[in-house]
């Protein structure tokens, strides 16, 4: 018996003495008055074995069989079967072999005994092209690209920018490499031609945003910590340019395909 059926005996046997009632026994136990009664009654005619549940140690009639899990696990293993999912193998077995079971029994079936459900392949996520902004000047994106722009066996850098709205090119500045000397020329032209935009969106180069960044925990931020700017980026910020840096190249593709 369990420590609950034992305390319940107790409790029942008092009331059968008298030194509780029923409703008082009831309260106790957390029960109605009626299942006091009950419980009472049949303690009284067969005693203590009244408390223990009358299927406790049958097997459901609903349970699966031995002889059924054996040939699901013997069907999942056969070479048919052994590279189908668990629901797909589900589905398989009413199909074909007239076993109608839900998914949680077949999944509970077969893992039990070690059989994993094959990975499903990644469903291919499409990379959707972001909306260019409504008017020329919120956003400008920047970038660098190293190639032989001179055919002469050197690779040289192309420092760029270009309006995210219109696709107008605003500057282009080249250097031996991408530098910020290369970035601050491509940024006084566009100034001085086309004024000064609302955003400009970059990679994380070390010249836009500070390596110390990726260092900061979110226990740093919330306490209001913050890196020092990076000559470039205090520039900007003094004009009111607010720096937005990409995770990928393709998240500022307009000017990668300008290259």
């Amino acid at each position: 018996m369990s420590q609950k059926q034992i305390n319940r005996y107790v409790v029942i046997q008092k009331s059968l003495e008298g030194l509780l009632t029923v409703k008082e026994a009831a309260k106790v136990l957390g029960l109605s008055e009626r299942q006091v009664i009950r419980l009472r009654k049949g303690v009284m005619q067969s005693g203590v074995s009244a408390l223990i549940h009358k299927n406790k140690g049958r097997k459901p009639s609903h349970a699966v069989s031995d002889e059924l899990k054996g040939k699901i696990i013997s069907l999942k293993l056969s070479d048919n079967y052994k590279n189908a999912n668990f629901k797909h193998f589900n589905e398989l077995l009413e199909r074909f072999h007239g076993i109608k079971l839900s998914y949680s029994t077949i999944y509970n079936i077969l893992n039990s005994t070690g059989i994993k459900s094959p990975k499903k392949r990644r469903r291919f996520k499409p990379h959707t092209r972001r909306k260019r902004k409504p008017q020329m000047g919120l956003l400008v994106q920047m970038d660098s690209s190293p190639f032989d722009w001179l055919g002469i066996g050197c690779n040289y850098s192309i420092h760029g920018a270009i309006d995210d709205a219109t696709g107008k090119v605003l500057g282009l500045y080249m250097t031996k490499n991408e530098c910020l000397q290369g970035y601050f020329e491509v940024a006084r032209f566009m100034l001085e031609n086309f004024g000064i935009p609302a955003s400009i969106y970059s990679d994380r180069h070390a010249i836009f945003l500070s390596t110390k960044a990726s260092k900061l925990s979110i226990e740093d931020q919330l306490e209001g910590k913050v890196c020092n700017d990076t000559q470039f980026s205090r520039a900007m910020r003094e004009l009111g340019i607010t720096i937005i840096t990409a995770h990928s190249p393709q998240a500022k593709g307009r000017v990668e395909r300008l290259w």
